[in-house]
């Protein structure tokens, strides 16, 4: 259960420093929140992707991002695409930083990632799970061959194969399609084994990630966020801050 609202948030990091000096079993659980100090938009707060009302022909972000959308309208949804979700030339920050330290620390034995951004490979971490795929993989939907990021977003109109024609897409999972079974999988069975689960940058409101939450048995659940979520009553420790001022006061 959550400690009481009046504790301090410098009380707060101490007892994370805590948890995190005590474990050598911590699972990471991260989502677009931990990159928005990397100059990365999140989704859905104040001034995330989706709270622009339409887009191109009248659809929502969601729309334009759907499975649906890219299969009628390619063109738009690869000019979407490159201009919202690609940001090639972002940096990790203090939390990837210090998530890679705690990796190499041998206390951290995985990240699991919504994003798809790669800059926590980026900043050295090994074990990541990108449950929502990446943007630095693309593929042709015909012969399978695949492309560097650098190849789609120089390609000019629909990117094509140079093998056979088909269409180049990213290895991202868009909406109506499911999460990769075997890296869902792999991230429960992390979740299951962690002694300290960390959360943040997320809402905790996409099915079905949101829900591995639920698998977690461990006796240190934290929850990191800028704003609360529906499942804080539930964590050991809630922090309300930065994700990367609060991990580099712990680790780095």
């Amino acid at each position: 259960m959550c400690e009481v609202s009046f504790v301090s948030q410098a009380e707060r990091i101490a007892k994370l420093r805590d948890i995190i000096n005590s474990s050598d079993n911590i699972v990471f659980f991260g989502g677009a929140g931990v990159s928005t100090e990397s100059n990365i938009p999140d989704f859905r707060s104040a001034k995330g992707l989706f709270s622009e009302r339409t887009g191109k022909k009248g659809f929502s972000p969601e729309e334009m991002l759907s499975r649906t959308f890219f299969l009628k309208y390619p063109e738009d949804f690869f000019d979407y695409y490159k201009n919202k979700l690609v940001y090639k030339d972002a940096q990790p920050n203090n939390a990837h930083l210090a998530l890679a330290k705690l990796e190499q620390m041998g206390k951290l034995k995985a990240v699991i990632t919504q994003n798809v951004d790669g800059l926590h490979q980026k900043a050295g971490s090994k074990m990541v799970l990108e449950l929502h795929g990446s943007a630095n993989r693309n593929y042709c939907m015909k012969c399978n061959k695949h492309f560097s990021l650098d190849y789609l977003l120089e390609y000019e109109g629909l990117p094509k194969c140079d093998r056979c024609g088909g269409i180049v897409r990213p290895d991202v999972v868009l909406y109506e399609e499911s999460l990769d079974t075997n890296i869902l999988t792999r991230a429960i069975r992390f979740i299951e084994n962690a002694e300290v689960l960390i959360v943040a940058g997320t809402s905790l409101t996409v099915y079905p990630a949101a829900g591995l939450i639920r698998y977690y048995t461990g006796k240190n659940l934290v929850l990191i966020n800028k704003t609360p979520t529906q499942y804080d009553y539930l964590a050991n420790l809630v922090i309300n801050d930065s994700i990367g001022k609060t991990l580099k006061a712990c680790v780095m």
